[in-house]
């Protein structure tokens, strides 16, 4: 077994290669490692029931066992994930800002490659793909760490991914999945500042407050997802509900589902009922501050852990404000900047609450499940970043990148002899 700093070494190498293709040799790459990808299913499959045989008999839930399965229908949308990134605009060269100074230096931004990527993750073996997939596309090369109850899955993918690299006369560590799963090895990789250029983990708050503490390398942090809705005085009481019901309910488990409910005092008495009526319906046990509890059966005082909670669950936090300025220090003391809302049929209301707020995306009369890189545009998504480095929000293939200048000249010097 090669040490941790062995890998990256030869991760680094690997990725000066693929980040000296064009877009069309990437592209072909990308579309190399899913039809290899497709070639290894029996492969792959076996390699995930080893998983699943070892998850079941150390009595793992259910719903965790669902998230670790793969099938053939899973294969095939990783696949498709891959053709899909594939596809998508390649952010690598791209000009930025051009000028051209009176002396006729011209002067560009241009984007390029970040480098090695360290990816750390508690998630479905298809995140292997993706973000192989997306840290390629950006001309990187990638270190995968995932979680041990997938480690059969993952080396089986990453092989395969490495089968295509090298058929394309690609080193394979450009796709390298950690050999080493011991958790000091984590440690070792967040702190080769010479070698890994950025790291990102993914999953649960505990790694990620692990990753921060022991990381020398930058770090792309997203705590939680603490989402608010603020329904205002003005907003039209439908629409507001429709934000309600789909930021709650399509899946709590995600981190952009809402965790809390803030009303408008003088819209509460005709707001706040139906909000119960429709939560009740889908089964929400709610958290409510003194002044809506009367509208909530049932329901639970709200404490000031609620309200700084992120549930993953059908529970929700609901608070009354007096007004717009209320909600905004409500969401400044107990928000995660991740994402917040605002229902409202007022736009002098609406730049108050997006200029009054740091979250990495704020959405105005639209649901806060649309914060998601695929969503947003970005076709698929390497993680969320609620940290201000160079990417903020949902990250694509385009914050796998860096700006840098590049000047042209015809012999200018800033000190003529």
């Amino acid at each position: 077994m090669r040490t941790v700093k062995e890998q990256a070494l030869a991760c680094r190498a690997a990725a000066q290669q693929v980040a000296e293709l064009d877009g069309a040799a990437r592209n072909a790459l990308l579309l190399a490692m899913a039809a290899q990808l497709e070639q290894d299913e029996a492969q792959i499959l076996a390699a995930n029931a080893q998983d699943m045989a070892a998850a079941a008999a150390r009595g793992t839930a259910a719903a965790l066992l669902d998230r670790l399965r793969l099938d053939a229908a899973r294969v095939a949308a990783m696949v498709a994930g891959v053709r899909h990134v594939a596809g998508l605009p390649d952010p690598v060269g791209q000009v930025t800002r051009e000028d051209v100074r009176a002396d006729g230096l011209r002067i560009q931004r241009v984007r390029v490659p970040l480098g090695v990527i360290a990816m750390i993750y508690e998630a479905r073996p298809n995140v292997t793909a993706d973000a192989a997939a997306l840290c390629l596309k950006a001309g990187n090369g990638v270190i995968l760490r995932g979680g041990s109850e997938a480690q059969q899955s993952n080396r089986a993918i990453a092989a395969s991914l490495g089968r295509a690299l090298q058929a394309c006369c690609i080193g394979a560590a450009a796709v390298s999945a950690l050999e080493d799963l011991r958790r000091e090895s984590i440690i070792e990789l967040l702190q080769l500042s010479d070698i890994v250029d950025l790291a990102i983990p993914r999953g649960g708050e505990g790694l990620i407050r692990f990753a921060a503490e022991h990381a020398r390398v930058p770090l792309i942090k997203h705590y939680k997802g603490v989402c608010h809705l603020f329904v205002d005085a003005s907003a039209d009481t439908a629409l507001a509900l429709r934000l309600l019901i789909d930021g709650k309910t399509t899946r709590p488990a995600v981190c952009n589902a809402l965790e809390t409910l803030l009303v408008h005092a003088d819209i509460a008495a005709q707001f706040l009922p139906l909000a119960a009526a429709a939560l009740q319906a889908r089964g929400v046990e709610v958290r409510a501050c003194e002044r809506s509890r009367d509208f909530f059966a049932g329901s639970r005082p709200a404490t000031e852990a609620d309200y700084a909670a992120e549930f993953l669950d059908l529970v929700l936090a609901v608070r009354v404000v007096d007004d717009l300025d209320a909600a905004i220090a409500h969401i400044r003391s107990y928000g995660s900047d991740h994402t917040e809302v605002i229902a409202t049929g007022e736009p002098v209301q609406a730049q108050r609450f997006i200029q009054a707020l740091r979250s990495a995306v704020i959405m105005v009369n639209a649901s806060s499940r649309f914060s998601d890189g695929g969503e947003l545009g970005l076709g698929a998504e390497i993680g969320i970043s609620t940290t201000r480095l160079h990417a903020y929000g949902p990250m694509g293939a385009e914050s796998l990148t860096i700006e840098r200048y590049v000047v042209s000249g015809t012999g200018q010097v800033r000190h003529p002899q």
